[in-house]
């Protein structure tokens, strides 16, 4: 027993080291995808990301589409995004990166009691919200690091793991400060390593006074098409002391969309058939004064039309290529429908064998026997159930190359086929095989072909 454990070990210490590259790549692509997950931002006073989003800031990158994205390790600031790196919440979004004292858009606020708001699309169990404050003797000319900031919080708001709602707001008091500055506002999360960063650019007193007056309400809200699933709104324009920064609009109290200051109209999608939904708008400035309801409007959605109406048969179904002796890649034009096709059937004579995405026209069979002769069927169908008739085609496979069985002890490169109780794998990556490295056991070092 002793020895077939060393040999277990031995075996995964070997298979970790030939597949060191691809584990690290995982590793990294699931570093990335918690990362691009979407949370949250402030929006008053607005943070840098947000008024990207708003067009107050230009030349931002592709934070104005995700502004909710600044997620970086929580920790700050003993850890969190390097220095240089901290608008961008690591580099992710490197535009925000960009320091100048002329370079952003400033909200104008003053020392004392100020209110932050966050908008939060995953409401995550929260550690604590942080706020930080440059230094009065900050350089708004060089990249933001560490140094640039006081580095204990001025407000500083445990939230004992517990949930928030998704509109949250802290009231804080600001230090004083004269002229630009910059707020670095932090939401930790408890069941995460990572945080949300976001900083805001604002100007203490100068010239420019604070701006504590809210949008007038946006008026004339209704509502001239709608669809089984959208409903499309208008609104005449708000005014504002300094100017109208957007508009919030929402079903009920759920906010449902977000549009510049110069845009008065809204497509509200991804609502259910025959359905009444209740909607409103509200305006907001580059301060966060956000203005009173418009006035709301109950508009019920188109019922479901019956659809009978089948789609036409995929079009010119051919074999792709030359198929192998295990495998015959199918490939078809597009189908028609008065509604849309959904989906793709692809069955191997009556045995259905897969069913691909209304966008996908090709799909390859796998698992065949050489030498073999098969008739395919493909069939169109739309969100309805309907289905097309069949576009038929025969195709025949390769006969079975000859190939040397696997052995264990072996030096293997990549492209290198063996045939491995009765099927044919080929090699991924070098490697020396071992007993129990069988191609039918380790699929990263093996491909069925």
């Amino acid at each position: 027993m002793y020895k077939s454990l060393s040999m277990s070990r031995f075996t995964l210490k070997h298979l970790f080291i030939s597949c060191g590259a691809a584990v690290v790549a995982l590793l990294a692509f699931t570093l990335f995808s918690q990362q691009a997950s979407a949370h949250g931002y402030v929006d008053g006073p607005a943070s840098r990301a947000y008024l990207c989003k708003l067009g107050q800031n230009t030349d931002c990158g592709a934070i104005i589409y995700e502004p909710q994205s600044l997620e970086a390790p929580k920790g700050f600031p003993a850890a969190g995004p390097a220095d240089g790196k901290i608008a961008s919440a690591g580099g992710i979004f490197p535009k925000l990166d960009e320091q100048s004292s002329t370079r952003w858009a400033k909200v104008n606020i003053s020392s004392g009691t100020n209110t932050f708001k966050w908008t939060l699309t995953a409401r995550h169990s929260t550690a604590s919200w942080k706020y930080y404050i440059t230094k009065p003797n900050w350089n708004p000319n060089a990249a933001l690091s560490r140094n640039s900031f006081d580095l204990t919080p001025f407000c500083d708001v445990p939230y004992n793991r517990t949930q928030p709602p998704a509109t949250y707001t802290d009231t804080c008091n600001v230090p004083s400060r004269s002229g630009y500055h910059v707020i670095l506002a932090v939401w930790e999360i408890a069941d995460t390593g990572n945080a949300f960063y976001n900083v805001i650019d604002v100007n203490f007193g100068g010239s420019n006074p604070v701006d504590t007056t809210a949008p007038t309400a946006p008026g004339a809200l209704a509502s001239p098409s709608k669809t089984t699933n959208s409903i499309a709104l208008t609104w005449s324009a708000s005014t504002d002391a300094v100017g109208v920064t957007g508009y919030n609009v929402y079903s009920g109290s759920t906010l449902v969309g977000t549009v510049s200051g110069s845009t008065l109209n809204y497509n509200v999608t991804g609502l259910s058939p025959n359905t009444a939904y209740t909607l409103k708008v509200k305006a907001f400035d580059a301060a966060g004064n956000l203005s009173p309801d418009s006035n709301s409007i109950t508009v019920t959605t188109n019922p479901l039309v019956p659809d009978n109406t089948p789609p036409t048969a995929p079009g010119n179904l051919h074999v792709m290529g030359t198929p192998t002796a295990n495998s015959i890649q199918l490939m078809w034009n597009p189908s028609t429908d008065n509604i849309g096709v959904t989906n793709y059937r692809v069955y191997n004579g009556a045995t259905l064998v897969a069913t691909v995405s209304g966008t996908t026209t090709s799909y390859t069979v796998t698992g065949l026997t050489p030498s073999t002769s098969y008739t395919f069927n493909v069939f169109a169908l739309d969100a309805s159930g309907n289905q097309s008739t069949a576009s038929t085609v025969t195709g025949t496979t390769t006969s079975q190359p000859t190939v040397p069985a696997w052995a264990p002890n072996t030096a293997y490169t990549t492209g290198t086929l063996v045939s491995y109780n009765g099927a044919v794998y080929k090699c991924r990556q070098p490697h020396t095989s071992l007993v129990g490295w069988e191609p039918a056991n380790v699929p990263s070092l093996w491909q069925l072909q």
